[in-house]
């Protein structure tokens, strides 16, 4: 008899203490629907503000809202959701790429400065700095009016200055100076009209002579052209 009411008293005991463990969990799941209520009227509460708040801005703003087009501007956001990734996949790839070009864009750059330095070194900058004194200084030296007779006549110029370059020019131009740069102006032979008569009679003042008639004819029927 004892051992069934043992047996009694540990059944209730179990009992007990399961009914203990099914009002925690009862209590628990009370609480936590109540902060969910709580939370769902708090967010209730300022989405309700926030949507005055924004109807005021609006209308503040003399900013209509057109709920068909907001739906239609929805259903293109459906419409286009392959578009958007495609788009973010074309921004990762271009990430990609700046990150595989970013070494090889500083290296340029490390090129660079380098080259900068050996020009410095070199004095181009220095002459490009003098050549824009010659500039400034050209510029200050001559009037408008003169640098627009040079723009008028700049064919005539190059095609001077291109005669002049050519190597025969160049050659002859040398020579003369070559030869002025050797005689001693300052103990020339004097010559009486007999003996420069005589020296008329060379074959080097016969091809002289000859030279100066012939440029002197060409040169006065230049004019003629």
């Amino acid at each position: 008899m004892e051992i069934k009411e043992n047996n009694v008293q540990v059944q209730i005991n179990e009992i007990n203490q399961k009914l203990d463990l099914v009002l925690h969990y009862v209590n628990e799941q009370r609480l936590k629907s109540e902060t969910i209520e709580d939370l769902v009227a708090d967010v209730s509460i300022i989405s309700k503000d926030a949507f005055s708040s924004a109807v005021e801005e609006l209308d503040t703003n003399g900013i209509e809202l057109n709920f068909e087009d907001i739906k239609l501007l929805g259903f293109k956001l459906l419409r286009n959701v392959n578009n958007f990734s495609q788009v973010m996949d074309m921004f990762e790839s271009i990430t990609d790429l700046l990150k595989d070009v970013g070494p090889i864009v500083n290296e340029v750059g490390i090129d660079f400065t380098h080259k900068l330095n050996y020009f410095e070194q070199k004095g181009y900058f220095e002459f490009f700095k003098e050549v824009a004194n010659i500039m400034d200084n050209i510029i200050s030296s001559y009037p408008p009016a003169e640098v627009r007779a040079l723009s008028d006549n700049i064919i005539t110029i190059l095609d001077t200055v291109r005669n002049i370059t050519q190597p025969d020019m160049l050659h002859a131009i040398n020579n003369a100076i070559s030869i002025f740069k050797n005689l001693d102006t300052n103990n020339i032979e004097e010559y009486s009209l007999w003996k420069a008569f005589r020296e008329m009679n060379t074959p080097e003042m016969k091809r002289g002579i000859g030279f100066m008639i012939t440029f002197l004819k060409n040169l006065s029927k230049e004019p003629n052209k």
